[in-house]
């Protein structure tokens, strides 16, 4: 028998994390040879358990949290999506050396446009938060050439932060950028809105006006749930198509697969058949 490939996905905490029952489906479905774990990091122990999964011949990784600044560190290239985020959730290891990446971004967009079939070109996009979930999907939005993206946080500044840091970006892509707090939201239902913040965790709603949302708004949470968020049953009150981020997950786990193996699996059907065990188990 052929020895399978080694991958895994650190954290701290780890039991909960879904990666490795998606990426034995991806497995399952491309026929590729590989086997995927879970490391449990000690905190301040990230780069240790790196290089002694490198040292046992690995050849990936998924990074969650609180290890994806560390991640950074220890890559020795990175993508540009990497590189704009700050933050890494992917890494390749070969004899090169680490390359670190971010799939979260593409995770999202891929899961808007491709699963929900929702297209973001020429589209009013609003994204609601400003911390490294915000930041890391930043790019792959502008990649799929809206009109406008604007970002809300409470800390305006922290949202002013991201359009100076993507400014140039936005004028590459003719998207145009804006950002503060909640009183620079134009008036009119945007198209599609992204709940980037932590707040469905807790169950509070971010800073948002309810003109904002109408019947041809797709509401995104990036956080995942058997059960709507606060922010989606707000949004759904309000008349709005809801979601939440489990297609993100899978579709971000397809990318690292893809980054890994070259092959790009269909998040489509896994992220259904994960949906359907999840809400059985509600």
């Amino acid at each position: 028998m052929n020895q399978k490939d080694q991958y895994a996905v650190i954290g701290n905490p780890i039991e909960h994390s879904k990666s490795p029952w998606i990426h034995k489906r991806f497995a399952e479905q491309t026929g590729e040879p590989i086997e995927y774990g879970r490391i449990l990091g000690p905190l301040g122990g990230f780069e240790k358990e790196a290089r002694w999964f490198m040292a046992a011949g690995a050849r990936g990784m998924n990074v969650t949290v609180p290890f994806k600044l560390d991640a950074h560190a220890f890559a020795n290239t990175l993508s540009l999506r990497a590189a704009a985020a700050g933050a890494v959730n992917t890494l390749l290891f070969s004899p090169e050396g680490v390359r670190g990446d971010n799939t979260d971004g593409v995770g999202l967009v891929r899961d808007i446009e491709v699963n929900l079939g929702v297209s973001l070109k020429d589209v009013r996009v609003l994204l609601l938060g400003a911390g490294g979930a915000a930041r890391g999907v930043v790019l792959p939005i502008f990649d799929c050439a809206p009109a406008a993206l604007t970002i809300v946080n409470r800390t305006a500044a922290k949202a002013l932060q991201l359009v100076e840091q993507f400014e140039a970006n936005a004028r590459e892509s003719s998207v145009r950028l804006s950002g503060g707090g909640g009183d620079i939201i134009e008036p009119g239902a945007y198209d599609v809105m992204i709940n980037a913040t932590a707040g469905s965790l807790d169950a509070v709603l971010p800073d948002c006006d309810d003109r904002a949302f109408g019947a041809a708004t797709l509401a995104y949470d990036m956080m995942y749930s058997p059960k709507p968020t606060v922010f989606m049953q707000h949004a759904a009150s309000l008349g709005a198509r809801v979601t939440d981020g489990l297609g993100m997950l899978v579709e971000q786990a397809a990318e690292s697969f893809f980054i890994w193996r070259g092959v790009r699996p269909d998040g489509g059907a896994v992220m259904r058949e994960l949906r359907g065990e999840l809400t059985a188990k509600a």
